[in-house]
């Protein structure tokens, strides 16, 4: 016992003075900024000029310029109409397709990702958004992109094309491009006889203090046995499918209770790494226990599948409510978002960030009631500036610096905003006519649906800000505010003259 005090203090004395050595830099992810003047005005009387057939005028001269490979000009001109509240959602993809011809990856990515929000099934902006993590030398999110693509449009010649490089890349061993400053410090060989010296203490110390472990002989993750999850589990019908993976109502046999299965898509834990990533998450996620959250049982593993097994919950989710109804007056949504901000809160004070929050994943039960559901990509939250690094999530829904792959508590507020939003008025704001896609201004909910208070215009706005530390700062902030909103009394007696 004494000789591994010893040890441990000499490991403790080395990486002190390693500490002292060694003053790493670090370099903090700079934002990205699209060029171009915007106006933050909103003039109604040019939008209403701006009809679909100037629309699709401006639109084929900015597809001529780009076939003249003007691009400088395509961008100019749409920073143009934007300026003066022009706005077509086709004009990210045309932005993104011009910067592409600049070379400016980086702007690239940025409006493709703008695209992707407004049109998640369109596969162009996805293989734009590859082709430009491809260049930066990004290939896990490049091998994201050009998947989804193909799974858009199998036949699309520019993204097996891609997908070739990209596989040649890879397969070869290609490196990450190194910078300037990394060819021009190369490691010092007393750093590398320094952490040789560190880890090899390390490494005695661990070995000495589990000897007895490292005799068992214990099997790798990979060396069990095939699990056959039918063995438990009768799958009744498939219920859903999403970016992650099919979902299935299932009878679990042993415990005599119904189930919901997620069948995670093989491709998403092919990789070993990815693998072992996804399992520490969601036996992070299992954790959790609030009446608001939909609980994970178990997760179930095998060399070649990965299951969720959930709570079931009967009832509907707010997507399949507003595809019957539209839209939610704004007394039962009050409701429905008090559970929600309740499970979310929770989920936040035990520092995990939901990651993926939308309509499809909020179920709304007979009573009333509500439970947020699949924390299947959620994140621990880290501290910092930055956030948890994180690709996952579903486009439209992203906050702008999860989009840059980057995740933070505030990252749920901006997608609660946008799913009350969206249970109010029937649509998300980038698809509102009268949206301000220059300043990024929504068009005021009170506006569309006369029934909604005017104050939660101003909720919405301040829990849609593009910095996140101009927006609201977190879930009971929110719910708080919404509290203190009550229903408009024509509201009220229209719900009174519906029930009589």
């Amino acid at each position: 016992m004494n000789m591994l005090r010893k040890i441990f203090l000499l490991t403790v004395c080395l990486l002190l003075s390693g500490l002292i050595w060694a003053a790493p830099s670090s370099s903090g992810a700079s934002p990205l900024i699209v060029g171009g003047n915007f106006s933050n005005s909103l003039d109604s009387r040019q939008s209403m000029i701006f009809d679909e057939q100037a629309r699709n005028q401006e639109i084929a001269a900015l597809e001529q310029r780009l076939k003249n490979k003007d691009f400088t000009g395509t961008i100019q001109r749409i920073n143009d109409l934007v300026s003066k509240n022009y706005v077509d959602k086709r004009f990210y993809l045309l932005l993104a397709i011009a910067y592409d011809g600049l070379d400016r990856s980086r702007d690239v990515i940025y409006s493709a990702g703008q695209a992707i929000a407004v049109a998640p099934q369109d596969p162009r902006a996805y293989v734009l958004r590859a082709q430009a993590y491809l260049k930066e030398g990004d290939y896990e999110r490049c091998r994201l992109d050009i998947d989804k693509a193909l799974s858009l449009n199998p036949d699309s010649q520019m993204a097996q094309d891609v997908k070739k490089e990209l596989e040649a890349k890879t397969k070869s061993g290609n490196p990450r491009p190194t910078t300037p400053m990394e060819k021009e410090r190369p490691t010092p060989m007393w750093l590398i006889l320094y952490l040789l010296v560190v880890f090899s203490a390390i490494g005695v110390f661990v070995y000495l203090r589990y000897e007895d472990y490292f005799h068992q002989g214990r099997k790798t993750a990979y060396s069990r046995k095939e699990v056959d999850v039918k063995e438990q589990y009768e799958f009744i019908r498939q219920i859903g499918e999403g970016g992650m993976g099919k979902v299935y109502e299932a009878y679990d046999k042993v415990l005599k209770r119904k189930v919901a299965i997620k069948r995670v898509r093989p491709e998403l834990v092919r990789s070993g790494y990815v693998r072992e990533q996804f399992l520490a998450e969601a036996r992070m996620v299992a954790l959790l226990r609030h009446p608001c959250i939909v609980e994970i049982y178990t997760v179930i593993e095998s060399e070649s599948s990965l299951y969720l097994v959930f709570e079931y919950v009967d009832g509907q989710t707010l997507e399949t409510r507003l595809d019957i109804d539209g839209t939610i007056p704004f007394s039962e949504a009050k409701k429905i978002f008090d559970y929600v901000c309740r499970g979310l809160h929770y989920a936040h004070s035990q520092d995990i960030i939901h990651c993926d929050l939308k309509p499809g994943n909020i179920m709304i039960k007979e009573d009333g009631s509500a439970k947020v559901m699949d924390f299947g990509v959620a994140k621990k939250s880290v501290e910092g500036q930055t956030g948890a690094r994180t690709v996952a999530g579903t486009p439209a829904y992203m906050a702008p610096e999860q989009q840059k792959g980057f995740m933070r508590k505030q990252s749920d507020v901006y997608s609660l905003a946008l799913c009350l939003y969206e249970a109010l008025v029937g649509q998300v704001p980038w698809s509102v006519k009268g949206f301000d896609i220059a300043s990024k201004k929504i068009y005021p909910p009170s506006k569309l649906v006369t029934s909604v208070p005017p104050e939660v215009d101003g909720l919405l706005e301040d829990a849609l800000k593009e910095d996140p530390n101009e927006r609201i700062q977190s879930i009971e902030e929110f719910w708080k505010r919404l509290e203190r909103i009550e229903p408009l009394v024509e509201e009220e007696l229209e719900r009174t003259q519906t029930h009589y």
